[in-house]
């Protein structure tokens, strides 16, 4: 098995990358790394660094600089996601061209957590309650590990990593949940992180029984891109079918209710 490690440097990825063997027993690995250009000479820093570290290793590393600024003004996205659709285009164009299995990231169960927050501020469906999971190409091995265990086993070992300063900042929102929210969560539930696993995995079986009735359903109601009202509204759940088919056009909740409205009339 060969797998590609996105090692950016900070303290999660650079713990994957030094307990990967554990983690994949018996695999090879070579490391990717984002150089996003987003904080000068801090971002070129984190470069240099996991470069060294793949030297001292001895394992394969590919660097990619993205205009990650220019590319979401075009696209009109936030930085954030801007990054994400970038860093995860690469690593599929990798995986594909040098033969890799799978790429490993490394999310937490705090970044979970926050991921389960940010979606459910946003207002979504089940599959944004889901939490993070394996999806294609794209593994993530230390979803059941906090942030606060990562940081004590690389203490306890003298290991390295860096610290991005962006990350102090409250004027991105999982920033905001990361230091001011999800604190007070833990003080009211020193088990929330557990809590919200166990949860998020039920939300997963429910929604894929859900999905089941959904792909049923769409043989029923839909030819083609045509959708029979008659057998649309025959359906045991409607509006459910409704909003998944409608998904794809990004409707609003205004005007998912009122063509609701206009169907029942």
């Amino acid at each position: 098995m060969r797998v590609l490690l996105a090692v950016s440097g900070g303290i999660d990825s650079m713990y994957m990358a030094e307990r990967a063997p554990e983690l994949f027993p018996g695999a090879s690995f070579a490391v990717c790394h984002c150089n996003f250009g987003l904080r000068g000479e801090e971002s070129d820093g984190d470069e240099a660094f996991v470069r060294e570290w793949c030297s001292r290793k001895g394992l394969p590393i590919y660097v990619k600089s993205f205009e990650t600024a220019a590319y979401a003004s075009r696209n009109d996205l936030s930085i954030e996601m801007a990054a994400r659709d970038l860093r995860y285009a690469w690593f599929g164009e990798l995986c594909t061209q040098e033969g890799f299995d799978c790429v490993a990231v490394a999310h937490n169960a705090d970044d979970n957590a926050e991921t389960f927050f940010l979606n459910l501020l946003r207002g979504t469906g089940t599959r944004g309650l889901r939490g993070m999971g394996d999806r294609g190409l794209v593994v993530r091995p230390l979803l059941g590990i906090s942030r606060e265990q990562i940081r004590i086993w690389m203490e306890q070992r003298g290991l390295s990593w860096r610290e991005d300063s962006s990350n102090a900042s409250s004027a991105y929102k999982r920033n905001r949940l990361r230091h001011e929210v999800i604190p007070v969560l833990k003080e009211m539930n020193p088990s929330l992180l557990q809590s919200l696993g166990r949860t998020m995995e039920h939300i997963r079986q429910t929604d894929d029984i859900a999905e089941d009735y959904f792909l049923k359903a769409r043989q029923t109601v839909c030819s083609g891109s045509m959708i029979s009202i008659r057998a649309l509204l025959a359906l045991e759940h409607p509006r459910y079918v409704l909003f998944r088919l409608t998904e794809p056009v990004g409707l609003t909740e205004t005007a998912l209710d009122n063509l609701w409205d206009l169907l029942e009339a």
